[in-house]
């Protein structure tokens, strides 16, 4: 048998050492769906997040080890989609807290020049300052529709189904989160809309 022959376990470039070969782990097939169904938005959170791809892919590759660790509890409790949410939320700010930074869209050049359009899309008025801090603030599930409707474009349905939620809770959310900043930044309600008692609490 030559160096190279296919019956063997040897590379050629290994030198003939022998070692054998691996197969990776096998994965319960339900986590690899979820995988593929998860993984370019868990990229695209975390990127905006933490400025850049590589760091965003070293943390979703940690947070999917942790999913996939309790993955099973995971099944058993029902709520998927916020659980795993919620996981990549603890790792995207630990990163954070590790790194000693705000989140990047707060100081990243290429989405901080997009504040106009996103004010306009939040349909708020007036001054910028404030904006991006106010939605840090946000309660979790508001924050994350307004990072993903606002910041990256998903449209609602693509949003439910990640959250885990139905479409017109995630609209709920949206307008909730939308007065909150309202109120928060100090900005007069819409005209035509009458401002209800206890709006954003």
């Amino acid at each position: 048998m030559g160096n190279g022959d296919v019956s063997t376990d040897v590379s050629p470039q290994d030198g003939g050492h022998g070692r054998p070969v691996q197969a990776p782990p096998e994965l319960p097939l339900d986590f690899e769906g979820f995988y593929l169904g998860h993984q370019e938005f868990f990229h695209d959170f975390a990127e905006i997040h933490l400025g850049s791809r590589r760091t965003a892919e070293d943390v979703v590759h940690l947070v999917f080890l942790e999913i996939l660790g309790g993955w099973d509890a995971l099944l058993q409790q029902g709520d998927l989609e916020q659980q795993t949410l919620a996981v990549l939320h603890r790792g995207v700010t630990r990163r954070l807290k590790q790194d000693g930074r705000p989140p990047a869209f707060l100081i990243n050049g290429p989405i901080a020049k997009d504040l106009a359009a996103i004010r306009s899309r939040l349909e708020i008025t007036g001054s910028a300052n404030g904006l991006y801090e106010a939605i840090l603030e946000l309660p979790t599930r508001q924050f994350t529709v307004i990072v993903l409707r606002h910041m990256l474009g998903y449209p609602t349905k693509r949003i439910a189904r990640y959250m885990g939620l139905d479409p017109r809770t995630v609209d709920y959310h949206g307008r909730k989160a939308k007065e909150r900043l309202r109120i928060r930044l100090g900005l007069p309600a819409r005209p035509g809309r009458p401002s209800r008692k206890g709006a954003g609490q």
